[in-house]
């Protein structure tokens, strides 16, 4: 049996499902790689047609039923959140007030601004690494920025208008949870069951073999450096990867609540 997975070609995702694609742990299957952009993912789970999906759980309301979430793979934790970045300091209200680039309407970081700011300006979507080119060229008030953009806009000239992360932890004292992995609803418990076992069993196998993954994410990564990379890791992959955890759960369930009550 095979089952579609799909997930990012950033590092973190790499670093942390390297050893189920290549089969490195036990699992009554075998996995077909799909990377995309992690929006590209929230707008396929519409049609479910991944049996193993990341989502932004900004996307996990749209997903409905089709879907249920996995306790392993998540990308969930403390300073890890989404920042908003300008060419020019000033407040979040009057970075946003102009356009502002986002990497997704169904994107975690989306739905953390417009809980922070519900009064947005004009919303232009952008893929998460074309947002700090159209910050600096002024096609943009501000962005948006995700992934390891937050390692990197400073080199662009660019400055941090508001951490998301933050403000999260400060309404909340949770972690701010990001993205998962879900397994669509009409595989087999038992599927769905050994396909969390085999995630978590891939994620330790990374914190224990932390060199393994090096040549993969490498090929994955393009033109990121190996600092970037490992810092990328560093910080999105940790205990909640392995297993989301109570504290996590609340923190999703109090992330979906507020999105419906800002519906």
């Amino acid at each position: 049996m095979t089952l579609s997975f799909g997930f990012t070609p950033c590092p973190n995702d790499a670093f942390a499902f390297h050893a189920l694609v290549h089969g490195l742990v036990s699992a009554p299957f075998d996995v077909e790689p799909v990377l995309l952009d992690i929006e590209e993912l929230n707008r396929r789970a519409a049609d479910a047609a991944l049996e193993l999906t990341k989502l932004s759980f900004g996307a996990a309301g749209a997903a409905g039923d089709r879907y249920r979430l996995l306790r392993s793979g998540a990308a969930l934790g403390r300073g890890v959140g989404p920042l908003v970045v300008a060419r020019e300091g000033g407040s979040l209200e009057q970075a946003t007030a102009g356009r502002i680039a986002v990497p997704g309407r169904e994107t975690t970081a989306f739905l953390l601004l417009r809980l922070a700011v519900p009064d947005l300006g004009e919303v232009v979507e952008l893929r998460y690494d074309r947002i700090l080119p159209a910050v600096v060229a002024g096609e943009v008030d501000a962005g948006l920025i995700i992934h390891e953009s937050r390692f990197t806009y400073a080199q662009h000239g660019l400055v941090a208008v508001a951490d998301l992360g933050e403000w999260w932890e400060g309404e909340t004292g949770l972690p701010v949870p990001l993205a998962g992995i879900f397994a669509r609803a009409d595989l087999e418990p038992e599927v769905a069951d050994a396909a969390e076992a085999a995630i978590r069993a891939s994620v330790e196998h990374a914190f224990a073999h932390p060199e393994a993954s090096r040549d993969y994410v490498s090929s994955l990564a393009h033109e990121l450096s190996e600092d970037v990379c490992a810092a990328h890791i560093e910080l999105y992959v940790n205990e909640h990867s392995a297993d989301i955890g109570d504290e996590g759960l609340v923190a999703i369930d109090r992330l979906l609540g507020r999105a419906a009550a800002a519906a």
